[in-house]
């Protein structure tokens, strides 16, 4: 039996998560933790980590970049490993977790959907064969009460078009400022906030008589919710610290233990 500890568990994807283990009868939420207290939970909540004292293997995050601290020296403390899910760390706390991947094991993506890898494997290509002569954009698309632009997904598909391209290119995230022709080495990033958009992503490639678009759309959140299992999963078998991204996770899928 996984015994799981959500954090952030009152939020939307703290409860899709909740949903998610519902269904599996090999997974108890032993915990969660939420600065909103208790909120009819079936499970205690308690509002820190360090208020947390039942047992857990796992650690599941989805709460927000100030809750990291805590999280990180509970998880150093208690050697229980941490799937962090929340986007919008700063390069400061993104180097905090690299450092603390060396005691303990830790899984993090900007985007917990294996559709997403899938896209970012795409872009990857397109740009290696079309970079050179195409202009590259990326739109996101989420709902009106996300906090970070552009969304932590957009910058994953960015850093894997740059990886291929020729030349290190740049990223513009708006262009009113100034009036001027795009620069072959852009890479363009636009933002959209409104209604309830889950999560679209697309990535175009721009050429002088054609254009590809790569598309990503995610119409619930249960798909991250169900990667971010997954991910737990996948901890609970590691032994050794590290940090650990959603490549690993989809090769272990592919191997033996898939039917897991």
């Amino acid at each position: 039996m996984l015994k799981l500890l959500i954090s952030g568990c009152n939020g939307r994807m703290g409860r899709a998560v909740d949903e998610v283990c519902a269904s599996e009868p090999e997974i108890t939420i032993t915990g969660g933790i939420d600065l909103l207290g208790p909120g009819e939970r079936e499970f205690p909540v308690v509002s820190s980590p360090a208020g947390f004292r039942g047992e857990a293997d796992v650690l599941v995050d989805f709460s927000s970049p100030a809750a990291l601290e805590g999280l990180l020296e509970w998880g150093q403390t208690r050697r229980v490993p941490l799937v962090l899910c929340t986007t919008g760390y700063r390069p400061v706390q993104q180097e905090a977790i690299a450092q603390t991947a060396r005691r303990i094991p830790i899984f993090r993506s900007a985007n917990m959907s294996l559709g997403v890898n899938v896209l970012l494997d795409l872009v990857r290509r397109a740009a290696a064969v079309l970079g050179g002569n195409f202009d590259i954009e990326i739109v996101e698309r989420h709902h009106n009460k996300k906090l970070d632009a552009p969304s932590g997904t957009a910058l994953m598909l960015a850093g894997a078009a740059a990886e291929a391209l020729p030349c290190p290119p740049s990223y513009v995230y708006e262009r009113q400022s100034t009036r001027k022709s795009r620069d072959r080495r852009e890479i363009g990033i636009s933002s959209v906030r409104g209604g309830g958009i889950v999560g679209d992503h697309e990535v175009l490639f721009a050429g002088r008589n054609e254009v590809i678009e790569l598309r990503h759309s995610a119409l619930s959140r249960e798909v991250f919710a169900s990667g971010a299992v997954q991910a737990a999963r996948f901890l609970t078998g590691v032994s050794e610290p590290g940090l650990y991204t959603m490549s690993d996770l989809v090769e272990w899928l592919g191997g033996p233990r898939a039917s897991v």
